[in-house]
């Protein structure tokens, strides 16, 4: 049974995809921008815009019947290295209970320039 969790990004729709989907005890979420509740880029530095992620991210989780203690798995693009130390403080943040296996990659750029990072996120609930 496939369980799917929309956050209302404006690109769910136009590209066809769920921010999480829950399959079994496993919930994977999609890659996740820092978009805010206007459907906008949210303002704010790689920090402000990494703990954004997340709490999308986790909200989506918690819709699907996860909590934040149940990742396992982060993948943070960030679009510049110096962005590294506020990225990983708000992974500690989000995180410090699950200490998730987590990557960070340095990219040339994401689809809104605005973004200075975009996440991806595996929960496994019961796990």
């Amino acid at each position: 049974m496939r369980e799917r969790h929309a956050s209302g990004s404006p690109y769910e729709k136009r590209y066809s995809f769920s921010r999480a989907v829950k399959v079994g005890n496993r919930i994977l979420v999609a890659g996740t921008a820092p978009i805010g509740d206007d459907g906008k880029t949210f303002e704010g530095d790689a920090y402000e815009q990494t703990k954004r992620c997340f709490t999308i991210a986790v909200r989506a989780i918690e819709a699907l019947g996860g909590t934040a203690g149940d990742v396992v798995r982060t993948r943070m693009f960030l679009t510049d290295a110096s962005y590294a130390d506020d990225a990983g403080r708000a992974h500690g943040e989000a995180f410090a209970e699950a200490r998730p296996a987590a990557t960070m990659v340095v990219v040339d750029g994401l689809i809104d320039p605005a973004w200075k990072v975009e996440i991806e996120v595996e929960a496994v609930v019961g796990g």
